[in-house]
């Protein structure tokens, strides 16, 4: 049991018998009021969010979540599955992977941490920056020096679509930030 004046963002906590991890916390205390958390919450089962405000000396459960380090291997409609080292193999419904599937392609190497929580694999989470093909993008327009010119571009194997500089072209690498989904640089 934790003090809700003790909760981090990146803890998670159940709350009405759901996980919810928190997304933010904020800690204030007034003058006559007793001091209050007010927290950005986010449902790890439904990916569902909600805003709550707890006072500062309520307990709230806290949850360990187990990782494990896992790979891409294929998808199985409407699940994606994921193989560990021993090849065990988790299933992760579509629902549950957010901008996850912006840049999983068949064949990837990256390796991906899998969030268990009571031995069900729930979400996904990719290495903080990933290398892919840029499949389609238009041609660099001459004469165009205004600063920091951007276009969009096509990734290969997934048609997700981001911004990058004028000078990328089709078939170049990319790094790209998942965090953020913006190019970093050309590899």
């Amino acid at each position: 049991m934790k003090l809700a004046q003790e909760v981090r963002t990146g803890n998670v906590i159940m709350l009405n018998g759901n996980p919810m991890v928190v997304q933010k916390a904020e800690y204030s205390k007034s003058g006559r009021n007793a001091a209050v958390v007010k927290m950005k919450l986010k449902n790890l089962l439904s990916n569902g969010g909600t805003e709550t405000v707890f006072r500062a000396d309520d307990r709230l459960d806290d949850v360990i979540l187990e990782h494990k380090d896992c790979t891409y291997s294929y998808y199985n409609d409407p699940l994606y599955v994921f193989m560990d080292e021993e090849f065990n193999q988790y299933e992760i419904e579509k629902d549950n992977m957010g901008d996850v599937l912006n840049y999983l392609i068949d064949g990837m190497e990256d390796v991906c941490q899998v969030t268990f929580y009571n031995g069900k694999a729930i979400s996904v989470e990719l290495p903080i920056s990933i290398v892919r093909e840029v499949e389609y993008t238009e041609p660099a327009v001459k004469g165009d020096t205004s600063g920091k010119v951007v276009k969009p571009a096509r990734l290969a194997g997934t048609g997700y679509e981001l911004s990058v500089p004028d000078f990328v072209n089709i078939g170049d690498k990319i790094e790209i930030d998942t965090r953020t989904n913006e190019f970093r640089k050309r590899v």
